[in-house]
C-alpha cells in the first residue's frame, strides 16, 4: 500500500517535471519570437540582457542569441550558488533553447517594421513568456535571477516593478549608443508594456475594493451582504471617540463589479450610515490567490 501511494507520488511528480519542461520549451520560442521578430530588426533594446546583447550584436560580429548565452554565464554561476543545482538546470536550459530560439529566428524577416506596433506586440510577447516560464520554475536566465534575488529580500516589491526600474537604465544606454532619443522612447514603451503584462501574468487581475462600514444596524446590513452577494464580512469592534458608544465596524473584501451593489444595500439599509471604500491591489485568501503559492 505504502509503495503504491509512493509510486503514485512519484509519477505524479515526473508528469509535473515533463509539464513545467514542455511549458519552458513553448514560451522559450514565444520569448525569441519577441525578440527576434520584433524588437532586434527594430533597434528596440528591451532592458535586460536581451538589450545588452542587441546592442552588443551591432558593434561585434557576434548574434543577439550568442550574446546571451555569454552574459548568462557569470549570473548563472551566482543562481547556482543562491538557488541550487535544481533551479540552475531548468534556468540553463531555457537559457540555452531561448537562446538558440533566438539566433535560429533572426534569419526570417520582422513581423512588423513599425516601431510601435514593435514595441508593444514584442513587450507583449516577452512579458507573458517570461511570466509563463517563472510559473514553471525556471527563468530566461540574466535579469531574472538578479530579480530573483531581490525578491528574496524585499518581497512587498513587484517582478514588473524590479525589471521597470533596471531595464530603465539599459534604454537609457541604448538612446546614447544609437544616438536616436526616438528608438529609446519605443524602448522604454517596450518595457512598459512588459512590466504591465508581467504583473498581470503573475499577480492575475485580482484588484478589489475594501469597505469600512459603520453603522446602527450592522446586523441587517450583514444579512443583505450574505444573502444577496454572498461576499464575507467580519465585525470589529469599535468605540466612538467622541460618544464613547461602543459600534461595529463591518470590514468586507470584494471584487470590482460588486463594490456599487454592496453601497446601495447598505444604503437602503441605513442611509446615514458611514462608509469608507478604498482600492485593494493584492488579496489573498479563499476566493482569491494563496499566500504560500505566491513565491515568484
Amino acid at each position: 500500500m505504502v509503495k503504491t501511494v509512493r509510486e503514485k507520488l512519484e509519477r505524479k511528480r515526473i508528469l509535473r517535471l515533463i509539464r513545467n519542461y514542455v511549458i519552458i520549451t513553448v514560451f522559450s520560442l514565444t520569448y525569441a519570437v519577441g525578440i527576434s521578430l520584433f524588437l532586434d530588426p527594430n533597434n528596440l533594446a528591451p532592458g535586460g540582457v536581451s538589450g545588452i546583447s542587441i546592442m552588443l550584436s551591432r558593434i561585434t560580429p557576434l548574434p543577439t542569441g550568442t550574446w546571451i548565452i555569454l552574459i548568462n554565464i557569470p549570473i548563472l554561476a551566482l543562481g547556482l550558488w543562491k538557488f541550487g543545482l535544481k533551479f540552475l538546470i531548468s534556468t540553463v536550459y531555457c537559457t540555452i533553447i531561448s537562446s538558440v530560439f533566438t539566433n535560429m529566428l533572426s534569419e526570417f524577416a520582422p513581423l512588423t517594421t513599425d516601431k510601435l506596433l514593435a514595441a508593444v506586440a514584442g513587450g507583449t510577447v516577452m512579458a507573458v513568456s517570461m511570466g509563463m516560464i517563472l510559473k514553471a520554475g525556471a527563468t530566461t536566465g540574466g535579469v531574472d535571477i538578479i530579480i530573483k534575488l531581490l525578491r528574496l529580500k524585499y518581497r512587498h516589491l513587484k517582478t514588473g516593478n524590479l525589471y521597470l526600474m533596471l531595464d530603465a537604465i539599459v534604454v537609457t544606454l541604448s538612446g546614447i549608443m544609437f544616438r536616436n532619443l526616438e528608438i529609446a522612447l519605443y524602448a522604454a514603451v517596450a518595457i512598459f508594456v512588459n512590466s504591465v503584462v508581467m504583473d498581470t501574468v503573475l499577480y492575475g487581475r485580482d484588484a478589489a475594493k475594501m469597505i469600512y462600514i459603520i453603522s446602527d444596524h450592522p446586523k441587517q446590513i450583514t444579512e443583505r451582504l450574505l444573502a444577496d452577494l454572498d461576499i464575507g464580512v467580519t465585525a470589529l469592534q469599535g468605540e466612538g471617540a467622541y460618544s464613547g458608544k461602543e459600534k461595529k465596524v463591518l470590514m468586507c473584501v470584494m471584487r470590482k463589479p460588486l463594490a456599487p451593489k454592496t453601497q446601495q444595500i447598505v444604503k437602503e439599509e441605513d442611509p446615514e450610515a458611514f462608509m469608507i471604500v478604498s482600492d485593494a491591489t493584492e488579496i489573498f485568501g479563499e476566493g482569491y490567490k494563496s499566500y504560500f503559492s505566491e513565491r515568484l
